[in-house]
This record gives C-alpha cells, structure tokens and sequence, in this order.
C-alpha cells in the first residue's frame, strides 16, 4: 500500500459537481492498493499517518500529529500510485489491485483511521474526480506500507 500525505488547510473532492469530501485544516491522502496487500497493511498506513508528525508545534518544529491539532483527513483512492513509468510512455498498471479488492481496503483503511480518532472524508471510488488542495509548508510525504521508501 502507497500513500501520498499532504498537509493542507484546505482540501476538496467533487464528483459530478457535488463536493463529496473536504475538509479544513489536516491531511490530504492519495492511497493506492497493490495485489498483495492485505488488511494489516490498511491498519499499518492508518497508524502511521493518524500519527505521522508534520504540523508545528509552539516552536514550530513538526512535532504534532493530525490527532494532536484536532485536524481531519481528505482521503482519495488512487490507484495510479501504482504506475510503471520505466519503460515506455505509458504507465503500466498492473501492479495496482482490481477495483473490489481495492475497494475493500480503502474502506478498511478510512475504517481504521476514524478507530484512531481522525474524521475522514472521501472522494468517490473508481469515478473521475477533482481534487483541490491548499499544501501547507508545503509538507508532502510519501508512505509505503513495505518501506520500500
């Protein structure tokens, strides 16, 4: 599982012309599902970023949690974390998983993160949407639940 998590003060989705997600002050994820993961990578990625400390503190160090703010998650499946951009000009998306299993824990995922006490809003699975965001710092950090990076 890959996660892309951005600081925002301000993020959105709207599907259609109909926001579905947004939130203030918090993070902005784009999380992608590969074939093998499973439901302790859902449970790991939420751990992590419901703790992951990117917000200042009083001494504007980043030592607090989207928890310790009282902030909220923007959370966005996106299976084109899984892109294969080294041969050719088209991604490759093969290393991404089929939409139901994708879907299931995506859902996990976002289940998982309100257990750790973080609202979470979503965008729409498998439609076209569009994303807004308001990139804090910018803070940006990418997540991968086997720590390949």
């Amino acid at each position: 599982m890959r996660a892309v998590v951005q600081k925002v003060t301000h993020s959105s989705v709207t599907v259609d012309g109909e926001i579905t997600g947004e939130i203030g002050q918090g993070l902005m994820v784009l999380l992608g599902v590969t074939h093998d993961d499973t439901e302790t990578d859902a449970k790991y990625m939420a751990e992590k970023i419901a703790n992951l400390r990117i917000f200042e503190d009083d001494d504007e160090k980043l030592n607090l949690s989207v928890k310790d703010i009282g902030g909220a998650v923007l959370s966005v499946s996106q299976f084109t974390l899984y892109g294969d951009c080294r041969k050719g000009r088209r991604p490759s998306f093969t290393e991404a998983a089929r939409p139901d299993a994708a879907n299931a824990l995506y859902e996990q995922f976002n289940a998982y993160l309100e257990s750790e006490g973080v609202p979470v809003q979503t965008g729409r699975f498998q439609t076209h949407m569009l994303v807004e965001l308001t990139n804090d710092g910018p803070v940006t950090v990418l997540l991968d639940s086997r720590k390949n990076f």
